[in-house]
């Protein structure tokens, strides 16, 4: 197996703080080339928020012993996201493999051995891992250990959502501030939490407000992705998430400060175009061109809205100076 002669790590703390940390770990030498993630002579590091860490390292071993359990257990669980490298895990009387995009999740209470797979060729690892309390996740411990070591898509449900959340986070993290932290970790929480029971068909387990939120939050996704479709109406969003109009309106209304979903629609179908018209390198791309690329198939429609939103028509918003416009 190589040694790690490559490793870099980098944390942000949610909840508390946000700033540059790395995880417990110790480097394998030679003559041992275990890692563990919780190593005893650090457990004094107690995470009461949610830590979100970047990984990047040439193919290792993390192994956690019994032993290791036995004289240092701070009752986390830890959820990775794959984004690079193939990684083979025993945990939980479960053996899996790992791949760009999966998600696995492990518990700090068991042993576990994860590995690369990867270690015939220097080939760097990377992925995105968060350290939480178990208290904090809301659904039964015993319905928790049916996921733990098993590889899950990140690719489906609230999966988009949560890994989407969990790469930016990384990206973002020199910009963050520490007032930004409690409200991150609360929306990191309530998406680990959905995956979780969506992944174990147990929503109905999750507190109101959290699924509520959730739903909110796959609903605007999904709203986004679809922006250019003239036909995206409640009707088709409710059906596409299986879920009644009155319970849609009731949500969205909850989660958007009383914006109603037709008025969201337009409002991001409006700032897409605006942004359109402000780009000078569309600035050729005609202006019906732009409207119906945002969902507006006639662009009569899409003047009259431009100009009640932004009391200007389209064509002389494009010419503005920049300093001039809104």
């Amino acid at each position: 197996m190589l040694e790690p002669r490559h490793r870099e790590w980098g944390a942000v703390q949610l909840g508390a703080a946000v700033g540059a940390d790395r995880p417990e770990a110790e480097v394998p030498d030679a003559a041992d080339r275990r890692q563990d993630l919780y190593r005893p002579e650090a457990a004094h590091r107690q995470v009461e928020k949610p830590s979100v860490m970047q990984a990047s390292f040439l193919p290792t071993r993390f192994r956690r012993s019994p032993k290791m359990v036995r004289q240092s257990d701070r009752e986390l669980y830890h959820l990775t996201l794959l984004l690079d490298g193939e990684m083979a895990l025993d945990h939980a009387g479960r053996t899996n493999t790992f791949r760009p995009c999966d998600l696995h999740m492990v518990d700090s209470s068991q042993p576990y051995d994860l590995r690369s797979l990867d270690d015939q060729e220097p080939r760097v690892v990377q992925g995105v891992g968060v350290d939480f309390p178990k208290e904090m996740l809301p659904l039964p411990p015993h319905r928790v250990r049916e996921l733990l070591g098993r590889g899950l898509p990140g690719q489906e449900g609230v999966g988009p959502l949560l890994t989407e959340l969990l790469v930016g986070l990384v990206r973002q993290a020199k910009t963050l501030q520490p007032s930004d932290a409690p409200r991150l970790g609360t929306v990191l929480l309530e998406l680990i939490s959905a995956w979780c029971a969506q992944a174990l068909d147990a929503e109905a387990a999750l507190p109101p407000e959290t699924r509520q939120r959730a739903m909110a939050r796959r609903v605007r996704a999904f709203i986004r992705q679809n922006l250019n479709d003239p036909e995206l109406t409640p009707s088709v969003i409710a059906a596409a998430h299986h879920i009644s109009l009155s319970y849609l309106y009731r949500i969205f209304e909850q989660q958007s400060q009383g914006e109603t979903v037709a008025a969201w629609i337009r409002n991001q179908r409006l700032e897409g175009a605006r942004r359109d018209l402000a780009n000078p390198a569309l600035r050729t791309t005609p202006i019906h061109a732009i409207a119906a690329r945002w969902g507006f198939p006639r662009a009569s429609d899409f003047s009259r809205a431009f100009r009640t939103a932004h009391q200007i028509s389209p064509k002389d918003y494009r010419f503005q100076r920049p300093s001039e416009r809104k």
